[in-house]
């Protein structure tokens, strides 16, 4: 038994479905999430300065005796990850890695499809860790950044919603996709509302999948904590109302306070 926290961070907020995720799977783990809210997005960043701001991060967290970190960010994954897991002893793990595993375990068609945000698409990072697995599987990218704002402004449902899906996704649906990666952490919001509109996909949650991961690592490495009722801690470097409305509605109206850090 150990009871060590989690580590997981995130450029911004869209993390928080990572920390849930791991949250339902491991309910007896403490969790301390950081959003570097003020310096997001991470997007328009150098592979430099993503290094450094979690170098930054990483830094905070071990002050805190994490057990293990989860980069619950598509962007500080592909950038500082290898460089990170060279840098500490505990485990390090990212979300990409994570999705496209389980998405070759999963592909239909000898095709996946990956929707993400413009930075994540243009680095490549998802169609390289799936050639890396399976070289022979045909990768279908498409940046869906607009999706982010629609979640952001509580858009779910609406007709909107759908149409900008329809918009994203067709011409995969057109090449016989059928497996996707949500290759950005708030995308799992979306789930149900892309399963009303193309209910033959097969959609990859990134959030569970690194979830399933963490659990199995703690387990192999003798990490995982079984006595009371874990603690969530939340901190961002930058509090907002759009803040706390997604918090809120990550965590169904969980009241789980959030707390202002700065670090860097």
């Amino acid at each position: 038994m150990n009871s060590q926290p989690i580590g997981i961070f995130d450029s911004g907020i869209g993390g928080l479905t990572v920390c849930k995720a791991i949250h339902e799977m491991l309910p007896h783990e403490n969790l301390i999430y950081f959003g570097d809210t003020a310096r997001f997005p991470y997007g328009t960043r150098s592979p430099e300065t993503l290094i450094r701001y979690a170098r930054q991060i990483t830094a905070y967290l071990l002050s805190r005796n994490v057990k293990m970190i989860v980069i619950a960010c598509n962007t500080s994954s592909a950038a500082a990850l290898p460089i990170l897991e060279q840098e500490n002893t505990i485990p390090i793990i990212g979300v990409i890695n994570a999705g496209a595993r389980a998405a070759c375990k999963r592909v239909h068609n000898n095709i996946i499809g990956v929707i993400g945000t413009r930075a994540t698409v243009k680095s490549g990072s998802y169609q390289k860790a799936i050639h890396a697995i399976s070289p022979e599987v045909k990768v279908i990218q498409q940046q869906a950044t607009l999706l982010v704002s629609l979640i952001e402004e509580g858009w779910i449902n609406e007709e909107v919603t759908k149409l900008t899906i329809t918009k994203y996704l067709q011409h995969m649906i057109d090449e016989k996709t059928k497996t996707v990666i949500l290759g950005c952490t708030h995308f799992p919001i979306l789930k149900a509302t892309i399963s009303k509109v193309y209910p033959q996909l097969d959609l990859v949650d990134t959030s569970e999948e690194i979830a399933r991961e963490v659990k199995e690592i703690l387990v192999k490495k003798n990490l995982a904590n079984n006595s009371l009722p874990g603690k969530i801690e939340l901190y961002a470097s930058d509090i907002t109302d759009t803040m706390h409305y997604l918090k809120s509605l990550f965590f169904n109206g969980d009241d789980v306070p959030v707390e202002k850090l700065t670090i860097g």
